[in-house]
């Protein structure tokens, strides 16, 4: 039934007859299907993209690479369930290459935000260095394009 995750991830809003009508199955075969899916958790919950720029609301979200020491016989994963409890943050992942952690953050300013790196995270014992990239614009998310037509106001004049 991967062909059913793939149909709820794109649009998780679809009723369980819809779904089995595109899979050409029965509805009861969905229900079951999606049950086991989140009892096993390879369902985790079910979420909506908001754009939320179009709402007026203050929301500034930031990309922070963290190196970190990671502590014997735990390895990263005390650091990343330190990191998780924080409200401010939205995704840890555990990365290859030349950092250890990158988080998704979000705060209502750019102060808050730093504030948030230099007052909880930076602390933290096993933190070596940080390196935070705020998000300035955001054109695609989950595979959802969330840029419309908009067009350059700016006037270029050629002479």
């Amino acid at each position: 039934m991967d062909k059913l995750l793939k149909l709820l991830e794109d649009n998780a809003r679809m009723s369980n007859a819809q779904l089995a009508v595109m899979l050409d199955t029965s509805e009861e075969k969905v229900t079951a299907a999606i049950a086991q899916y989140e009892k096993d958790g390879v369902i985790h919950g079910y979420t909506t993209l908001i754009d939320w720029e179009k709402t007026g609301r203050d929301l500034v979200m930031a990309r922070i690479e963290i190196k970190v020491s990671p502590k014997k016989d735990r390895g990263f994963e005390e650091i990343a369930e330190t990191i998780m409890e924080f409200d401010e943050v939205e995704t840890v992942y555990l990365m290859s290459g030349g950092y250890d952690l990158a988080l998704t953050v979000k705060g209502k300013t750019f102060k808050d935000v730093a504030m948030f790196v230099a007052h909880k995270l930076s602390p933290l014992d096993s933190v070596l260095s940080t390196a935070t990239h705020f998000v300035l614009r955001k054109y695609k998310e989950r595979g959802f394009k969330v840029v419309g037509e908009e067009h350059d106001e700016r006037s270029v004049t050629l002479l």
